[in-house]
C-alpha cells in the first residue's frame, strides 16, 4: 500500500530516549525502529491514526540525557523544515513516551502512567556553596509567552494533545524533574522533592519541552513509573512493567499502527 501523499504532509513525531523504551511502546513497528540519534518515518496505512490530523509519523531515538535529546530533536525539526523530501512537511506535535522514576510510590504506584505538566530543571544557574540559583548568572534561557524561563517551564497537555488528536483524559498529571545524573541516593531524591515539588525523574523532558516551546510545535509527555527515585533496591523496581505499560499507552494514544516506510 502507497503511503499517503499531501501538499503538506501533517507529521507526529514520537521520540524515546532509547531503543528499548520504542521497542517496548510499538511491539509491530521493530523493524522499523531507527538506533540513537536517528530517527525513521513510516506513511501510516492502516491503523489508530486515521481521522487523525496527521499522514505520517516519525520514531525518534534520541539518545540518553538532556544534551542528546535537545540536539535529536532540533536536528529532525531542522531536516522537516528544509523539505528535503520535496514535500513541506508540518509537524502536528511531539508525542514523548518512556519510563520515569517516582519520587514518592505511595502517590506514583510501580507502572502507573502519568502525563507531565511542568518540567524543571534543576541544574540551571549559580551554583554556590548552599545552593543553585537559577537567576544568579542574570540570564535566563529565554522567553515562553513572553516571560522569562530559568529553571521551570509550565506545560498545557491538555490543549496539546487535543492539537494532536490524542486522548490523554485518564491519565495522571505530574511535575517532571530532568536531570543529566539520575539520584543515586535516598538523601539526593529527597532533597529535590523537597525543593521542587516535583513527582517524577527523567532526562530528557525538559530538553524536549524546550524545544518544542520555542518553536511553538505542541508536546506532550507520558512516562511510566519504572522505579523509585533514589533507590537501588530491587524491591523498587519493575522496568519490564513500566515497558509493559508502555505498549499499552502507546496503543491507547494512537491504536494499533501499521505503516510503510517513507524517505528520511
Amino acid at each position: 500500500m502507497q503511503s499517503p501523499s499531501f501538499a503538506t504532509k501533517r507529521i507526529l513525531i514520537v521520540a524515546t530516549a532509547t531503543v528499548m523504551e520504542m521497542r517496548a511502546a510499538f511491539p509491530g513497528l521493530s523493524r522499523h525502529v531507527p538506533v540513537e540519534h536517528a530517527w525513521s518515518r513510516l506513511g501510516v496505512s492502516k491503523g489508530g491514526l486515521q481521522g487523525r490530523p496527521c499522514g505520517e509519523l516519525i520514531l525518534l531515538v534520541t539518545g540518553v540525557g538532556p544534551v542528546n535529546a535537545g540536539i535529536s530533536l532540533g536536528r529532525l525539526l531542522g531536516s522537516l523544515s528544509t523539505g528535503s523530501s520535496g514535500n513541506a512537511s508540518e509537524p502536528v506535535g511531539v508525542l514523548n513516551l518512556g519510563v520515569a522514576g517516582a519520587f514518592s510510590l505511595e502517590r506514583l504506584p510501580l507502572g502507573t502512567t502519568v502525563v507531565t505538566t511542568k518540567e524543571i530543571w534543576p541544574e540551571y544557574g549559580l551554583l554556590t556553596a548552599s545552593e543553585l540559583d537559577p537567576r544568579g548568572i542574570g540570564l535566563a534561557q529565554g522567553k515562553a509567552d513572553g516571560e522569562p524561563v530559568w529553571d521551570r517551564l509550565r506545560l498545557t497537555p491538555e490543549s496539546c494533545a487535543r492539537q494532536m488528536g490524542l486522548d490523554i483524559s485518564g491519565l495522571t498529571k505530574a511535575v517532571g524533574l530532568t536531570v543529566a545524573g539520575v539520584s543515586g541516593t535516598p538523601e539526593r531524591a529527597e532533597a529535590l522533592r523537597t525543593r521542587y515539588a516535583c513527582d517524577i525523574e527523567t532526562m530528557e523532558g525538559f530538553a524536549l519541552a524546550w524545544t518544542c516551546s520555542l518553536i511553538r510545535v505542541p508536546f506532550v509527555q507520558v512516562r511510566t513509573i519504572s522505579n523509585l527515585v533514589g533507590s537501588r533496591d530491587a524491591a523498587h523496581w519493575d522496568l519490564n512493567g513500566a515497558k509493559q505499560r508502555l505498549a499499552l499507552v502507546a496503543s491507547a494514544l494512537l491504536g494499533d499502527i501499521e505503516g510503510t516506510p517513507c524517505p528520511n
